[in-house]
């Protein structure tokens, strides 16, 4: 019998190993992009589906994990928040970033999330930012730690807050977008300058080129179904049109109103081009080390406050990120390699229908100001005193404590007596002492909700609760903020190495995010981790 060459039995050897290396498969992915959808909706996967493509939102689902009971697991359910506790693994409680803005007792006025007056802006004049009041580290940070600071992070976002709170306190960069100039900016806290890339990108001026494009719906506009008419009163209209109908004329605005394209799809355009430059440049998922992506999408926050949740826009804007989302996976695939990376895609909050379109369907809804009610009003007239309140962020009342001492007023007692004037209005479902959440009236999975939102430094002293479809806003557009599940129920969708295909019904929350991604990259959770790992997503 004749004997194999010797280099024919090494090309064999070397096959089994390639084939049994194949099979395990990287132990690792490449990338794990993040894409939170700000204000989107869970019902959105479903209201869309049948006009969705093959490869976008429904390519996720059908290859990936659908996570269909994703819940907030706090009250005040704004963007800061909601970027923070899913990239933390927690609640405002924990990480500190309570909203959007809140009233510090200590420096004596509003605070804004991301404010840092110790860095300065990079690429434009602006207040500058930093993740400095995130009381806690990111998985991002964790990934940074776990392989000695060889990940590289990066966060994009047209918002500030966007970009930053995802990316944490050690990301190598964190970009987000200037009104003024139409340019990608930073700050001194990431770097002394803005890469070359950066510069070449903002020097094509892109937004103007995709103002020139004008908005006109990307189907017949009698195909849109799903939405409400057209030209609705109660619709929100940019300030250099004369009716909130399509088409939205965009081309006079080039140069001169960089800030509009953010209310329009071409803010997801924009977005998701700068992020695919960010990853070429910045050669992510080229290596064996994972890399993590923080993409937020700002755009259908802004659309969806203008327009609203039923308008033909919202409804536009979501079939155009769905081409988005399906050329960032093709793009993907080839810039990283099918299989090769690791994709979430969640939402922030939802969003309430605007209280015009639900009077008009003959359902509850309204506005309400707690600052300019009558219960206020009442307090300040019986205790003589003015400038009682100093904020009502986040739907809580922060009490002048000076002035009452000042007064020789007693805190309890004017407290006492203005949630009882409080619960006298007909739109408020309740108000009480947030000191006293424990002895609150309310069914336990809601008082979590209040319990987890409410950080004993940062936090206000009433905390104020509207009935379902009411909110603080103006006549035209809409908002969130609330506990009700038009707020809180997101989507989750997971993609990608490491998923399994399938869905789950299992009620699951926002903050399970940030240790689910901990499990699959065999790594540790963010330090304030108040989430579960969601193992039926997992190989």
């Amino acid at each position: 019998m004749k004997k194999a060459p010797i280099f024919l039995i090494a090309i064999f050897l070397v096959q089994v190993v390639f084939a049994q290396t194949n099979s395990k498969g990287a132990q690792q992915p490449k990338l794990v992009v993040g894409i939170v959808v700000d204000q989107m909706r869970w019902d959105f996967l479903s209201r869309y589906a049948n006009r969705y493509s093959a490869n976008g939102f429904n390519r996720l689902m059908s290859e990936g994990f659908n996570c269909e009971n994703t819940f907030i697991p706090y009250a005040q359910t704004v963007t800061a928040a909601g970027h923070a506790s899913i990239y933390t693994g927690s609640v405002p409680a924990i990480n500190g970033i309570m909203g959007n803005e809140w009233y510090d007792r200590v420096q004596k006025k509003s605070v804004y999330c991301t404010e840092d007056a110790s860095v300065k802006t990079i690429g434009a004049i602006s207040e500058p930012q930093s993740p400095k009041n995130l009381w806690v580290n990111t998985i991002c940070d964790e990934l940074k730690l776990a392989t000695n600071f060889n990940s590289k992070v990066i966060g994009i976002s047209i918002k500030d807050r966007g970009g930053i709170l995802p990316a944490g306190h050690t990301a190598d960069a964190a970009y987000w977008y200037d009104t003024k100039s139409g340019s990608w900016i930073s700050s001194t806290y990431y770097m002394q300058k803005l890469p070359d890339w950066v510069n070449q990108f903002n020097s094509k001026k892109l937004p103007d080129s995709l103002y020139k494009l004008n908005w006109n719906t990307l189907y017949p506009i009698d195909s849109y179904k799903q939405s409400d008419k057209d030209e609705m009163s109660y619709e929100g209209k940019f300030a250099h049109e004369q009716k909130p109908v399509f088409p939205h004329e965009l081309a006079s605005q080039a140069t001169k109103n960089y800030g509009l394209i953010a209310a329009t799809p071409y803010g997801n355009t924009l977005s998701f081009a700068f992020a695919k430059q960010a990853i070429d440049f910045e050669q992510m998922g080229k290596d064996s080390i994972t890399d993590f992506l923080a993409i937020s999408l700002s755009s259908p926050d802004y659309v969806g406050h203008q327009f609203g949740p039923n308008s033909i826009e919202t409804e536009d804007t979501y079939l155009r990120l769905d081409k988005e989302i399906a050329d960032l996976l093709n793009y993907l695939d080839k810039k990283v390699g099918k299989g090769q990376y690791t994709i979430f895609l969640s939402a922030d909050h939802g969003v309430s229908h605007i209280p015009g379109f639900l009077k008009s369907n003959k359902m509850p809804g309204g506005l309400y100001s707690a600052t300019n009610s009558t219960a206020v009003k009442n307090t300040i007239e019986k205790f003589g005193v003015k400038n009682l309140i100093l904020s009502s962020a986040n739907y809580q009342l922060y009490l002048n404590y000076d002035l009452l001492d000042s007064l020789h007023i007693n805190l309890k007692e004017i407290k006492q007596f203005l949630i009882k004037e409080l619960n006298k209005e007909s739109n408020i479902f309740l108000a009480f002492d947030l000191e006293e959440i424990d002895a609150v009236n309310l069914p336990s999975v809601v008082k979590e909700k209040f319990v987890n939102g409410y950080n004993y430094k940062q936090s206000g002293d009433i905390q104020v609760v509207l009935k379902p479809g009411f909110f603080s806003g103006g006549n035209t557009g809409t908002t969130h903020g609330s506990w009700y599940p038009y707020d809180t129920h997101i989507p989750l969708l997971w993609f990608g190495w490491g998923i399994k295909k399938g869905k789950s019904n299992e009620t699951h929350f926002m903050n399970d995010i940030a240790p689910t991604l901990a499990a699959l990259l065999k790594i540790q959770t963010p330090n304030g981790t108040t989430g579960k790992v969601i193992p039926e997503v997992l190989k």
